[in-house]
């Protein structure tokens, strides 16, 4: 067994000094630090003194690239940056080359993490105007949810038949996850700003062009939809004040729509385009201070459910260029984490809070069975932490594979120093585990 002796817990709203106990790949037992559990001398012992233990993170949207666009990023090396960023789950979305829209593309994705991923792992298929049996086959199996973009996408992603989006919503029984921004209007928008100043724009124009009217507009016909049908809904990426009113803050397990931010949003704001440039060029928009500031306090009010990255990797080449040519998402694994709790350290959220929105509530609500929690018997995906180990982002430190970090020369105060995953300590102190490999995650009961 693994023990891990007097570290501070923080689990299910509480702090407390515990020892946790590993018995293979889940949680043995949790005991007060004076308590014994008949220890063996064979037992493995890490002293967590000082350091904070949480559940590993469970990311709900990545593109790690794989299959199709390797050159930007891989499962191999975008769930190694993951671990070392204490997310031990993920959930990688569809639009790959080719897209995961039918059942061969998604079983693709699951026999290449058997052979490559560090952490555990889902896949969602994508909709398409055409492939509605396609998603019903897909059901049954091993799908978190069905990755609908009610906005502009690759290929065919786009779901813009009226049609085909009223019976996705009438006939899923999955959980539907949507992109939401409106084609229309930021194609309205383009053209408009394209005719005052050319084609020439730079990055300011990016939150113009992908505004608030655009994601309100297609926020508000997905929540339409899934109320008329009683759809589980699921939006992504939120980025706007206004869609904040489509929200309630009751009990996460008396949702029917809920919704997720992602890291970026809660950290920059459209004062960071001056220094940042294109590096934090993402789709949906990093919009106004007052947007970033409404969807903090989202969080803190339980509008807001689940805290994700959205790690969208792209190389430098691809994220130069004007407004118009620059690839809108950037790497994000590695260091939402302890991005979100520099933010604790800042007073704007507590770890305990963090937890909750990382961890236990992926679990809840994608019913993923045995993690998110520091439970006895359940999985052992777990993370320490230094909250006071002040590092600074460099580009020798990066592990992405595209080399590059919007955080470059930032230096922040807490630092990931071991990830469990069921039960292996995958990443320590910079070293990995490099022939361990996660499992898919699979549907509670």
């Amino acid at each position: 067994m693994i023990r891990i002796k007097n570290a501070t817990i923080i689990n299910e709203g509480a702090r407390y000094q515990a020892d946790v106990w590993i018995d293979g790949e889940r949680i043995q037992g949790i005991s007060k630090p004076s308590e014994s559990l008949n220890i063996d001398p064979s037992d493995t012992e890490i002293d967590a003194t000082g350091l904070l233990l949480l559940p590993g993170m469970i990311d709900d949207q990545v593109h790690f690239r794989e299959p199709g666009l390797t050159h930007k990023g891989n499962i191999h090396s975008e769930s190694r940056a993951a671990v070392a960023g204490g997310i031990t789950s993920y959930m990688e979305m569809p639009n790959t080359l080719p897209q995961t829209v039918t059942i061969e593309a998604l079983q693709d994705k699951f026999d290449r993490a058997a052979k490559e991923s560090f952490a555990n792992y889902a896949f969602f298929i994508g909709a398409t105007n055409d492939n509605l049996a396609e998603l019903k086959k897909a059901d049954a199996q091993q799908v978190m949810a069905v990755k609908v973009f009610m906005g502009a996408s690759t290929g065919n992603m786009l779901v813009d038949n009226e049609n085909t989006l009223d019976r996705i919503f009438a006939e899923m029984k999955r959980p539907i996850a949507v992109h939401c921004e409106s084609e229309a209007v930021i194609a309205a928008n383009k053209a408009h700003f394209i005719e005052l100043y050319g084609e020439d724009l730079d990055i300011s124009f990016h939150p113009l062009i992908r505004n608030t009217e655009a994601c309100y507009k297609s926020s508000s016909e997905a929540v339409r939809l899934a109320k008329k049908h009683g759809t589980r809904l699921h939006l992504f990426h939120l980025s706007t004040e206004k869609e904040l009113s489509l929200l309630e803050n009751k009990p996460l397990k008396d949702k029917q729509i809920t919704a997720e931010v992602c890291v970026h949003h809660l950290w920059f704001s459209d004062k960071d385009y001056a220094t940042k440039g294109n590096l934090i060029k993402w789709n949906p928009a990093i919009k106004s201070y007052a947007d970033r500031e409404a969807l903090r306090q989202a969080v803190i009010d339980g509008k807001i459910d689940v805290i994700a990255t959205d790690h969208a990797p792209h190389t430098l080449e691809e994220k130069s260029g004007s407004c118009l040519q620059a690839a809108s998402g950037a790497p994000m694994v590695q260091h939402a984490l302890t991005v979100l709790l520099e933010l604790c350290k800042q007073g704007v959220f507590t770890e305990e809070l963090i937890v909750e929105k990382t961890a236990h509530a992926p679990a809840e609500l994608f019913s993923i069975q045995d993690r998110g929690y520091i439970r006895e018997g359940y999985y052992a995906d777990l993370v320490l932490v230094d909250p006071n180990q002040s590092w600074t982002v460099t580009k020798d430190n990066l592990l992405y594979h595209c080399g590059w970090s919007p955080l470059e020369g930032k230096v922040f105060s807490h630092k990931v120093v071991k990830t469990f995953v069921n039960g292996s300590l995958v990443y320590d102190n910079g070293k990995f585990d490099e022939h361990f490999r996660g499992k898919p995650l699979t549907h509670a009961e």
